[in-house]
């Protein structure tokens, strides 16, 4: 049966306009997006076929061009609607932590940085600069490791905070294991960032390591 056939109290757009989206399963939201299903299911079964195959929404939203296009139901349109929702979604976290606005929200700040690098297959260590009234100046990616390490130097993030003239820094890497824990060398670095930064009376505010499932900071487990 078609969506259209449906009950209007039970089709997903029209639940979504009279009770919000978060009353949405998955897969309604899924179907709103995707809009049309295939020859005998309608969009929702799309939706929920396409989550089991993939193992989950997560699953489904990291697939590539190729993997998602070869499903049937989908193709190049509906692979730019998922793309496109995405970025939205991405520019969404990111206009909160604009250029010009003071950084008051350390959870605004956690949900951007784990949608910039949960999902990256390596490690990336990255700075946000922050002005004297902790406004932010720039984000900016800063070094590409391997899978396993990302080589931090901490001459060049000096000379990167000081040319923004910034006043404090929050770095965060990511962990491609999913584990956010923080290693040794984690540790480590993050001390020679504080006190490389000192001498030129930059504050370094935070740590951040993303993981799969968490973001941990090491300023709340006082190791900043």
């Amino acid at each position: 049966m078609r969506i259209a056939d449906w009950p209007q109290t039970e089709r997903p757009r029209e639940r979504l306009l009279d009770r919000g989206p978060a009353e949405l399963t998955d897969a309604e939201l899924l179907a709103i997006l995707l809009r049309t299903g295939t020859r005998g299911r309608s969009a929702i079964d799309l939706a929920r076929l396409l989550i089991a195959r993939f193992g989950g929404l997560r699953g489904l939203l990291e697939a590539d061009r190729d993997q998602l296009c070869e499903q049937p139901g989908l193709g190049p349109a509906k692979y730019a609607q998922i793309q496109a929702a995405l970025e939205l979604a991405r520019r969404h976290l990111r206009e909160q932590l604009e250029r010009g606005k003071p950084l008051t929200s350390p959870q605004a700040t956690r949900e951007y940085l784990r949608a910039a690098l949960r999902d990256r297959a390596h490690e990336v260590f990255c700075a946000l600069y922050l002005d004297t009234r902790h406004r932010v100046v720039a984000f900016e990616e800063l070094f590409t490791g391997t899978i396993d390490s990302a080589h931090v130097h901490p001459r060049v993030v000096v000379e990167k905070a000081l040319a923004r003239r910034a006043a404090a820094l929050i770095v965060a890497h990511n962990h491609p294991s999913g584990i956010a824990e923080p290693s040794q060398a984690d540790l480590a670095i993050t001390r020679r960032l504080r006190d490389a930064l000192g001498l030129v009376d930059i504050r370094l505010l935070d740590h951040f390591i993303i993981g799969d499932a968490e973001v941990v900071s090491l300023a709340e487990r006082g190791l900043v």
